[in-house]
């Protein structure tokens, strides 16, 4: 049992599903885990452990922002002895080269946050997907005939701003979309020697205001799901 996590030891898997909304960690545990069981409630924030064609996966969220899974992240990879972690969610396109629906395994997470910095003494702004899930995701979206995209993600601390253009950080490493968690993930698996991958789906394109609407969410983001399900099962 961690600070944050309620969890017995032996609990919860060697690999976790990330969601940031307790719910969503709900709705996957409920509609794709074998005879799923809630390990952990704590502060709301939900982790269930099931078994996903005869192999044991854990699923919980992050809440949001990097401060959030910063601390579930962390505790999962140290009191857990979690090996790998896959966030799964949404982001927000800067360009109209990406479409909502669209899947995208992360490269790389640039950021201005001083998260990694203050942290572990890491001073970079572009910090790597940590491990081989990222080309394990790959392997296993060819095989199910999904286009995951490749590619460099902005993770930021912030989700209303002043400006609304595109920030310069986000231009600089060629991100062609926004989220908020996978920079303080991929920061701590890279100093704790873990592994760490981020798969998002594109909930809405900010040029042209397209979105995906609530009533669309459970199944646009089934795709994405089934792909981190196929991948962690890979690893366990």
């Amino acid at each position: 049992m961690s600070i944050h996590i309620s969890a017995k030891k032996g609990d919860i898997s060697k690999v976790v599903l990330q969601p940031g909304d307790p719910l969503r960690a709900k709705y996957i545990a409920e509609n794709f885990l074998e005879n799923p069981r809630l390990v952990s409630q704590t502060r709301g924030i939900f982790y269930y452990t099931g078994l996903y064609k005869g192999k044991e996966i854990s699923v919980g969220a992050s809440g949001m922002g990097f401060p959030s899974i910063g601390i579930y992240s962390f505790e999962l990879y140290t009191e857990y002895e979690v090996d790998t972690i896959i966030r799964i969610g949404t982001c927000g396109a800067y360009t109209t080269d990406l479409k909502v629906f669209d899947l995208i395994n992360i490269d790389n997470a640039a950021s201005e946050s001083t998260y990694a910095k203050y942290a572990w003494e890491m001073e970079e702004e572009l910090m790597p997907h940590q491990g081989n899930i990222f080309d394990i995701i790959n392997e296993t979206a060819e095989e199910l005939s999904l286009n995951a995209k490749s590619c460099n993600i902005h993770s930021s601390d912030i989700f209303y701003r002043k400006n609304p253009e595109i920030p310069e950080i986000a231009t600089k490493y060629n991100c062609p979309a926004v989220e908020m968690e996978a920079f303080a993930l991929f920061a701590n698996a890279r100093y704790l020697g873990k592994n760490a991958a981020t798969i998002l789906t594109v909930s809405d394109v900010i040029p042209t205001g397209e979105n995906i609407s609530a009533d669309q969410r459970q199944t646009a983001l089934k795709p994405m799901i089934e792909l981190a399900l196929e991948a962690a099962w890979k690893t366990v």
